[in-house]
């Protein structure tokens, strides 16, 4: 791997699965940038959920900002850019929120710039977290949704399940074998 050519790296979960918590720590420990999800910005901004008509803004907003990251990951020769969420997401939850299967396309057509995608399992206890979080019911729904999406896909998947530190550790060295 070329320090001038970063990898992006796709956290993906349900909610709740402690993907925010996995891509700080795992740009901590690659010393890398990292995404936030723009969906939590844009509820705690506009005080509600996205309708219908924002889901696509939304996943136009964090492609753009991951641009930006591997732009920052270029200049500070990082291997890694780790993506808090993917357009994929998006997507998904589009599906189960709103039956609308039409941000799928697009979805799919970006997840091929993902190096490695890290799947976490909803294996941790379900928290509320502002206005974005539907509850611990939609966990597994999502979690099926998006595992039977990124197989379709023939996605590089890792899941990634266990508490805390045990989650880094089986994320790094799933990192560490794209080398």
């Amino acid at each position: 791997m070329s320090a001038s050519s970063p990898q992006l790296i796709a956290i993906l979960g349900a909610e709740s699965t402690g993907k925010t918590t996995l891509a700080q720590a795992l740009a901590n420990y690659f010393s890398c940038p990292w995404v936030a999800e723009y969906l939590r910005e844009f509820c705690d901004q506009h005080q509600r959920t996205p309708r219908q008509d924002e889901q696509q803004t939304i996943m136009d907003i964090q492609v753009t900002r991951e641009n930006l990251a591997m732009n920052q990951a270029l200049i500070q020769h990082a291997p890694f850019v780790f993506c808090d969420t993917a357009p994929l997401l998006t997507a998904i939850y589009s599906d189960y929120v709103f039956s609308d299967l039409s941000l799928y396309p697009k979805a799919r057509k970006l997840h091929v710039r993902y190096a490695l995608t890290l799947l976490l399992l909803p294996d941790i206890e379900w928290a509320p977290d502002s206005l974005q979080r539907e509850g611990a019911h939609v966990q597994g729904p999502i979690h099926t949704l998006l595992k039977s999406t990124l197989e379709d896909m023939n996605a590089a998947i890792v899941t990634i399940q266990g508490r805390a530190e045990s989650r880094t550790l089986n994320a790094v060295k799933a990192i560490l074998d794209l080398a």
